[in-house]
């Protein structure tokens, strides 16, 4: 189930509600189904390489290599 957000026309509250795209949202304050789904952003591109990296490299000069495979434990 993806997770939406809606926006609630009775209390004026943004809400994230894991909900199936078929299924009537209910407000989790008020109980209202007077929601509106508002648009939602995309995330931007990350740097998570670099930080795994960075991560990984950290591990490796203090000793912790339990987490890297064999192949990543040579390098």
């Amino acid at each position: 189930m993806p997770l939406y957000g809606y926006h609630c026309a009775e209390c004026d509250k943004d809400v994230e509600l894991l909900i199936g795209s078929s299924d009537t949202p209910a407000c989790p304050t008020c109980a209202s189904q007077d929601m509106e789904r508002l648009v939602s952003r995309t995330a931007p591109e990350g740097k998570s390489r670099s930080l795994v990296k960075s991560a990984r490299a950290q591990a490796a000069r203090e000793g912790h290599l339990s987490h890297f495979s064999r192949f990543e434990r040579r390098r």
